[in-house]
């Protein structure tokens, strides 16, 4: 996996601010298609008029979704890998990010009848591809726009841009389309219009960001004019780069799959933060809207600040810590009652999420061979993507055994646990400090 691309040893400020605002942007998917709007109104809404007997709106989702999660796992590698040999990162990226932005403005048609419920999942499930996939370039463009001193801040300015934009989008979406009776353009709720028109507001807002990257971020050149081959001889190129890759540095190999596992457990906190805020915590549906505006406050405010400090102690401690953060939090919510508690014990979970989010991304770049980095963050796409069931089957595990959501929390903070513990052994990625 050699290559002659050498990193670059200084980043341009409105390079790092372009590559930013494409997180900047991405996060209104990201908040309304994927967590808070949409989602709840495809398994609420638009399925409330199944026929008996058939499977609820969730689990539908859950199908498709997993459906989604098997094409990334065994594509995002050969994808990353072919976009580093053949120099179409930067192509990859606005194809993906097209291919994304025309999967949420196509959820405006998806009524709220049952008969739209198959529109709305295949566009869902295209469209958790098609983001996963311009994730993997727009995170192997790390290295690109920062240096061996910087990586850390300039990869915790990206996740912190997209928690302020998704904060902006959500609270924009709730005060101007679903608190009031008539929203924004003389809206309603009728035919989910409210919802649906969300659904192109979060396609508007990640066109229009994702264009400063596309132009000010250069294209990298071909990195390996032997690995440009067909598509199904890529495989056999990725097969080879990674038996190099186990000889070469195992420890590569090692924390692609312990970041699998603690990152496994970060989605769930998402996935599950909302359920468990109203069955088990009594937050209305607004409150839960508000909430996410604020846990992206604070997530932003813990990913600026740690990627920082992350510069100075490397990636692997920051990791280390931030799940330990995350699991005390967890535990003490297991044990607390009402909203208050939630409240201030939520958000000291959701601090955590950012650095231990942005330290994962460094800690691959850092490890990376120049040149591979596509490839790479597409292993870690389809790493992440083989251990998706962990933390699902052991909340729903925990939540079924003892009759109660709240238990399933023992779930979470067990993959947590279970990631850090494999994280331990993993040698930390050589790295040049920060300048005092």
């Amino acid at each position: 996996m050699n290559s002659t691309t050498a990193t670059p040893r200084s980043a341009k400020p409105r390079q790092v601010l372009a590559w930013a605002l494409w997180d900047w942007g991405s996060s209104a998917y990201n908040t309304i298609v994927v967590t808070f709007v949409i989602a709840p109104y495809l398994t609420e809404d638009v399925a409330a008029g199944a026929p008996a007997g058939s499977l609820s709106g969730a689990t539908w989702l859950s199908i498709a979704l997993a459906t989604a999660g098997l094409l990334i796992a065994l594509l995002a590698p050969v994808i990353g890998q072919r976009a580093d040999a053949g120099g179409r990162r930067k192509l990859n990226l606005a194809l993906w990010s097209a291919l994304t932005i025309l999967s949420s403005a196509g959820l405006f048609f998806v009524a709220d009848e049952y008969s739209y419920l198959w529109l709305g999942l295949v566009l869902m499930a295209a469209g958790s591809v098609f983001s996963e996939f311009a994730a993997v370039s727009y995170n192997a463009m790390l290295r690109q726009i920062s240096t061996p001193a910087t990586i850390g801040r300039v990869s915790g300015i990206g996740w912190a841009a997209g928690y302020v934009g998704g904060i902006g989008v959500l609270l924009g979406a709730y005060l101007l389309f679903i608190q009031p009776d008539v929203g924004l353009f003389g809206v309603t709720a009728d035919g989910g219009m409210k919802y649906r028109v969300l659904a192109v507001v979060a396609a508007i807002w990640f066109a229009v960001w994702s264009i400063p990257v596309l132009v000010a971020v250069p294209e990298i050149p071909p990195t390996d004019r032997a690995a440009r081959v067909g598509f199904f001889a890529s495989y056999r190129v990725l097969i080879r780069q990674l038996r190099e890759l186990y000889a070469q540095s195992r420890h590569t190999v090692w924390f692609l799959l312990a970041s699998a596992i603690f990152r496994d457990g970060l989605a769930a906190v998402f996935a599950f933060g909302a359920v468990l805020a109203r069955s088990v915590y009594g937050l209305s549906a607004g409150d839960v809207i508000i909430f996410g505006v604020a846990a992206n406050v604070v997530a932003a405010a813990g990913a600026f600040a740690a990627g920082i400090i992350e510069d100075r102690v490397g990636p692997k401690l920051i990791i280390l810590v931030s799940l330990g953060g995350l699991i005390v939090a967890a535990t003490v919510l297991l044990f607390s009652h009402g909203s208050t508690l939630f409240w201030i014990f939520g958000l000291i979970l959701c601090l955590w999420v950012g650095p231990a989010q942005s330290s994962s991304r460094t800690f691959l770049a850092r490890l990376a061979p120049p040149g591979h980095e596509g490839q790479l963050f597409g292993l870690y796409a389809t790493t992440g993507r083989a251990v998706s069931f962990l933390a699902p089957s052991l909340f729903g595990l925990f939540a079924g055994i003892f009759a109660s959501d709240r238990m399933g929390i023992i779930g979470i903070a067990l993959v947590l646990l279970v990631g850090a513990v494999a994280l331990l052994p993993v040698r930390s990625p050589v790295r040049e400090s920060a300048p005092l």
